[in-house]
């Protein structure tokens, strides 16, 4: 991947997966900068509105690394946070409330954690799918976030 190309995917892949909102009749509102963790609004009802923050993995990534997203700011108590993970490799969306991931984080075994020392501590990490003879494969005990099932989440 060229500079340009590399510079501008993750905006690319963030207008890609609010299109994935619109196609699925969110009523979406693009902020124009990014400095709170907030790439979209989606408006639910009259009341409720969810803050969006998206992060996508391009297949250009170290295979492994396919649906690996790091260095994630989730902000505690707030029901209204979510994460649209996209990776490329996978062909997958997965949606997460920043609370299920927090909780996931506190268990061990779910690919989730949160770094306690060095430059990234009190950030989280998550994994989504795992890597298999050049194949991305998610993984089953994040099913309910993929897909459609994750979209669903949102309303």
């Amino acid at each position: 991947m060229i500079y340009r190309d590399s510079a501008s995917y993750g905006k690319r892949q963030e207008y890609i997966a609010v299109s994935e909102l619109l196609k699925r009749n969110f009523d979406v509102y693009m902020t124009l900068i990014d400095d709170q963790g907030i790439d979209c609004v989606v408006r639910v009802n009259h009341t409720r509105y969810l803050d969006i923050q998206i992060k996508t993995r391009s297949k250009n990534a170290i295979p492994r690394d396919w649906a690996y997203f790091p260095r994630l700011n989730v902000p505690e108590g707030r029901d209204n946070y979510f994460f649209l993970f996209f990776s490329e490799g996978a062909n997958c969306y997965w949606t997460f409330p920043a609370n299920d991931i927090i909780s996931l984080a506190a268990s061990a075994g779910t690919n989730v954690s949160r770094n306690l020392t060095g430059a990234n501590a009190g950030k989280y990490a998550i994994r989504t799918a795992g890597h298999s003879s050049g194949c991305c494969i998610p993984f089953e005990r994040f099913d309910k976030y993929k897909n459609d099932y994750g979209f669903a989440l949102l309303k």
